[in-house]
């Protein structure tokens, strides 16, 4: 471990977590924000699901851990939210299992420690038309996205967990479709900003003792 202990941020989710540091994604953003006030750290894992989350939780966030994450950022419900396939193969999750499956994430992190605190990003939009044209992929549809999303959303309001709808948050910008996309599902740097704005919008309004907005944060040595 590197010292002195900062704050630590965990981003927890599938590709648009793992990709977050890629070319002005948002991991990249918060982590150049964060310089010398938290240490961010990313685990995603491209194609996963709500199961695949499940399985590893665990390991990724053991509870007897001595120091434990002041944030975890969770996005699942992409990939949960692809239609289902005839043969049952396929990364489908049916809704109801993805809201279980999210609930059962949700107690995990909120366990860790009383000062873990936990965002959830739900499945943002697609552009259907570029999907199937860059990556022949036709099984992701705007109106499985908004399901999902707003399902995890009144999860979330039900269990007292700061959630940010991206299907809603993108679609407030005009030219969503043509510009928040590299392949159609994938975020751009103008998607990621998004994402990033959000972010730090619920971290400077949440009530949280201390806080962990970054202009709230010490600078280290300063």
């Amino acid at each position: 471990m590197v010292g002195p202990r900062r704050p630590q941020f965990v981003l927890f989710g599938s590709s648009i977590v793992e990709f977050s540091f890629g070319d002005q994604g948002w991991g990249a953003i918060l982590a150049d924000i964060y310089s010398r006030k938290a240490d961010i750290f990313v685990r995603g894992y491209g194609g996963w699901t709500s199961r695949h989350a499940l399985q590893v939780l665990d390991q990724v966030f053991p509870k007897d851990d001595a120091i434990q994450p002041s944030l975890v950022i969770v996005y699942f419900g992409g990939n949960d939210s692809v239609r289902p396939r005839p043969d049952g193969l396929g990364a489908h999750v049916p809704l109801t299992e993805y809201v279980e499956n999210m609930r059962k994430i949700a107690i995990h992190l909120k366990s860790l420690s009383e000062k873990t605190h936990v965002i959830f990003l739900t499945a943002p939009p697609v552009n259907e038309a570029q999907l199937l044209q860059v990556l022949g992929i036709d099984g992701r549809k705007n109106e499985l996205c908004q399901k999902y999303a707003d399902a995890c959303e009144r999860l979330c309001q039900e269990m007292g967990i700061k959630a940010i709808n991206l299907c809603n948050a993108f679609k407030k910008q005009e030219d969503w479709s043509t510009t928040c996309f590299t392949d159609g599902m994938h975020l751009s740097p103008a998607g990621s900003k998004i994402v990033a704005k959000e972010i730090l919008k619920v971290l400077k309004e949440a009530d949280w003792k201390p806080s962990l907005h970054w202009e709230a944060l010490p600078v280290e040595f300063a």
